[in-house]
This record gives C-alpha cells, structure tokens and sequence, in this order.
C-alpha cells in the first residue's frame, strides 16, 4: 500500500511540469498582443492590457522567455480637428436705431460666446456682400497669378490697400480693392459695437480710435486690406511671411495687433488656438461670403483683457484647396489711430475689474512695444547672425552688446511725451469748462466796459473795449491824477496795451489813461445830470 502512494506521488510530481510550455505560449501571445495594439494606439493597447488573462507571469521570466524584438511606443501629436464655429448673420448684429430686438440680442451673445470659447467666430455676409467677396477673391487670385508670370512662378504674393493713398502712374493693384475694404470694414465695425454691447459698453465707446467715415480729404486710413496668395508649392510652411500676409512667421504662431481682423479665403486654410491651448482649423466649413473673425492685441488693452488677443497660424497641409491652384485670402485689419489713446476708464465705469497692468498708453508707443517684441522673438529663435548695416559684414547676434543709456533715453522721452500729451488733454478740458462758466460773466464785463482777468490767467479779458470819438466817464484807479476823476472825456486816439488818449470835455485837457480807469455811460440821463452841475462850479468859481 505503501509502495502504491509512493508510486502515485511520483506519477504526480513527474506530471506537473507539463503544462509549463502552455503557460509560455499564452506570455508569448499576451507579449504579441501587446507588441501589436502599443502599434494600433495607446487606446486599444490599454484596452488590452485591460482585457488580459490573471495568470500572468512574473516578469523575470517575461525577460527569460521573450520572443522577437521590443517594440516601444511612439507618441505622434495628434491631427488637427476642425471646428465648426458658430455663424452670425451681419444683418443680425449690424447696429440701428430703436429698442433691441430678439435677433439681435441673440447674435451679440453668439458672437461674444464664440470668442470666449474658441477665440473666433464667423461673421455671415448678405447676398450682395457675398458677391463682392467673391469677386475680390477670383481679382485676387488672377492679379497674383499673373504677376507670378512677370516675377517668377511659386512666388507668395501679398498686396496692402489703405484707403486714401494715392496710386502713382507704376503702383497697380487687384480690381474691387476699395468695394471690398468698404464691405470689410462694415462688417468690421459692426463686430465691434456687438463685443461692446456684450461688455456693458455703449456701442460707440471705442469710435475715438478708430478713422472718420468717411475719411477726410487728403487722409490715409489707418485699417488695411490685406491680399494674400500662395501658391501650392509652397505647403507645410515653406516660404511663409505670415498667415494672413505683413506678418513675420513665428513657430508658435501669430498675434494681431490691431483691434481685430477679419479674414474671407477661397479654401482653408488657418488654424487658431482656443483658449485650451488646442489648435482647430477654423475656417473648415467657412465660405467665400463668410468672414473669420479674430481679435487683436489693441482691443485686448482697451477690455483690460476681457477680450484676448487670438494666436493663429497657417495651416502646414492646404493642399486640399477646392480648385488645386493655391489660396487667395483677403484678410481687414481694423486698426486704431496713431494718435489715439488706449484707456479702459470705460471698463472700469461698467463695473469691471481692471488689472495695474493695463495703464492708458498711446497707440503709437504701443505699437512701437509690440514690434519689438516681436522682433526680439524672431532674433532669438531665428536669427544667430545679424548684418552690418555699413559694411554688410556677419556679426554673431551674441557677441552684440545693447545700448542700455540710449534705450533708456528712448523709454523717458516716451514717458514725457506721454505726460505732455495727458497734461495738455486736461488742460485744454479744464480750459473749456472754466470758458463756458466765465462766458456770462465776460458777455456782462463787455455792456459795461469793464474787462477783468481770471486768477489763472486762463481768461483775458478784452483790452480795447472802447472806440474812437466815444463819450466816457473816468472812474480813476491808482494811476489816474485826482483831478480827472469823475470828469467826462472823447477818446481821440487808441494806443499800445489797452491805453487810449481822451480829452476832457470842458477844460480841453489831453491825457493818456488806461482802458481800466474808464467807463461807458450808459444814458443820454446822465450827461444831462452832469452837464448842468460843471456848469455851476463853473460859474461859482
């Protein structure tokens, strides 16, 4: 019986190593599946590893046993998406007279909504507008096209229309140039009233940066036209100045500085970041009578940073263009004046919060900031040589040591000429409102002959208040002699600094005297009452 067990047990030790082959075919097929989902992608690499049998080995022998090569994941950044934007009617948002109806209150929110959420939004062109836009895009495309066959073919073309500019008999530009600024920059104003609105602002509230409309004679707009063509040689970024034309190509992407752009292209091609930090192309589904529409780096001063500045970028494959012969954009930059001042005090009165950062500047300075920022950026990603503006000569940008005392010179003549500007806004204010008070009090001063001055100095008074051959009376101040006081006179002659030569009626006496000591008189009443009385002394003496 003994010998029996033993003979069993050994039967049974001898019998457990077998299915030792089973375990290493099922690693084997466990690391296979593996190998191939981590090449599908993570997703389905983690569902199986999900999905895998508990009987796992350790992971020493994993090593020991491990058939073919180690395949190690490869992560690849994701393809860009499209997002379909929401679309707002023009004629929605466009500002009029009366109350604010249903459509237009839902429009502004719209607007306001896409921008908040994706950075952009889509502006919707009427019938008529469409058709320009068009038009301008086919002129574009053909003025560029047949440029490139004087210039050179794969070239990018860009042109740059200001209203206002004179052309010279040399200077020629695409067709429907001046149609489709007007258009442009209808749409454009009216995407800014409908941000203001939204902010609790009066419509209007950013009109004292922008151009007159029209513009006065002999004035050149500060907004610009902006036609774009590439060619699709040029693809994946290769020869780029910009995604919309005048810009410089950063590798992170571009920033508007304006208030804001509006961009209409025959095919997609322009890529935004949300405020995610995702890229999306935006105008996938946008038609040539659509507007893109994006904001600047001005208009995110003037909201205090309610209203960002987007960063865009071209898309590096649009290759799918409809027609297979490159892209035609037109893109309106809504640019502020030169001369104009960049203040929130507006937001501020609507009840917002206003960072310390954002201080009133002047758009010229602003500007000037921007662009060398920009151009700082360029030269440390791009640029390790620079070039001697005399000789031509390479220099290491390192080696180049900046002026600091000429840099600061620079920002206090800035800073001085910003006060001046301040000083002299307010004071030609307190100017007007001292004149409006003073001018009752000046219009009463001048029936009686009396001019004074203000305490400031801010008001003269009128220094010849009196005519020649006129009857007045000398009331006499410090200067006047004691024996002319009182006494009538004609002024004969007007002299230098208010002064006048009078001659006493009765005596015949000549004396100069100042507009100061005399007065008018008022009525025939008077002289009569004073005539009789020198008559008297007269005969008394």
């Amino acid at each position: 019986m003994v010998m029996m067990m033993m003979m069993m047990q050994q039967q049974n030790s001898s019998a457990q190593p077998q299915p030792q082959p089973q375990s290493q075919s099922t690693a084997s097929a466990t690391a296979a599946t593996a190998n191939n989902s981590s090449l599908r992608s993570p997703t389905t690499a983690a569902a199986a590893a999900t999905h895998a049998p508990r009987q796992a080995i350790p992971i020493a022998a994993a090593a020991d046993h491990a058939i073919g090569p180690v395949v190690v994941p490869i992560s690849v950044e994701p393809p860009v998406a499209t997002t379909m934007l929401p679309r707002v009617r023009l004629s929605d948002v466009a500002p009029y007279d009366g109350a604010p109806a249903g459509p237009y209150l839902k429009a502004v929110e719209a607007l306001s909504g896409s921008l908040m959420r994706h950075n952009a939004a889509v502006i919707e062109l009427g019938s008529e507008d469409a058709a320009i836009m068009r038009c301008g895009l086919e002129a574009a495309r053909l003025y560029f096209r047949t440029k490139s066959q004087t210039v050179g073919k794969g070239s990018r073309g860009v042109y740059m229309y200001r209203a206002g500019r004179a052309l010279e008999d040399w200077d020629s530009s695409p067709p429907c140039m001046a149609d489709i600024f007007r258009c442009m920059g209808k749409a454009a104003r009216a995407a800014l009233f409908a941000i203001a609105r939204h902010l609790r602002l009066r419509s209007d509230v950013f009109n004292h940066l922008l151009d007159d409309t029209p513009l006065p004679a002999n004035e050149v707009s500060s907004s610009v036209l902006v036609a774009t063509y590439s060619p699709a040689s040029l693809q994946n970024g290769k020869g780029a100045i910009g995604a919309i034309g005048g810009g410089k190509p950063a590798m992170n992407g571009e920033v508007e500085k304006g208030l804001l752009t509006l961009i209409s292209s025959d095919s997609p091609g322009l890529q935004v970041c949300d405020p995610n930090g995702r890229w999306y192309l935006a105008d996938g589904g946008s038609a040539p009578g659509d507007l893109l529409l994006i904001t600047g780096k001005a208009l995110s001063h003037a909201t205090a940073g309610l209203r960002p500045a987007a960063l865009y970028r071209a898309a590096p494959d649009f290759v799918s263009c409809s027609n297979g012969g490159g892209r035609t954009s037109l893109a309106f930059r809504l640019m502020p004046q030169g001369n104009a001042i960049l203040d929130c005090s507006p937001i501020a009165a609507a009840g917002h919060v206003i960072p310390q950062s954002y201080v009133p500047i002047s758009v010229s300075q602003f500007m000037d900031d921007l662009s060398a920022e920009e151009d700082g950026l360029c030269n440390r990603s791009d640029n390790t040589y620079s070039r001697c503006t005399i000789c031509s000569a390479e220099i290491e940008t390192g080696s180049l040591v900046p002026n600091l005392a000429l840099r600061a010179a620079a920002v206090a003549i800035k800073q001085e000429d910003d006060r001046r500007l301040f000083h002299n806004a307010a004071l030609r204010k307190r100017r007007k409102e001292m004149g409006d008070q003073m001018d009752p009090m000046r219009r009463s001063n001048r029936e009686n002959g009396d001019a004074t001055t203000t305490d400031d100095g801010l008001n003269r008074g009128v220094q010849y208040p009196f005519s020649v051959n006129e009857k007045v009376l000398i009331k006499g101040n410090r200067r006047t002699p004691e024996k002319f006081v009182g006494k009538e006179a004609v002024i004969t002659s007007q002299c230098l600094n208010g002064w006048y030569l009078l001659n006493i009626i009765g005596s015949g006496e000549n004396v100069r005297l100042q507009y100061r000591s005399l007065r008018k008189i008022l009525n025939s009443q008077t002289i009569e009452d004073s005539c009789p009385s020198h008559q008297v002394q007269n005969s008394s003496s």
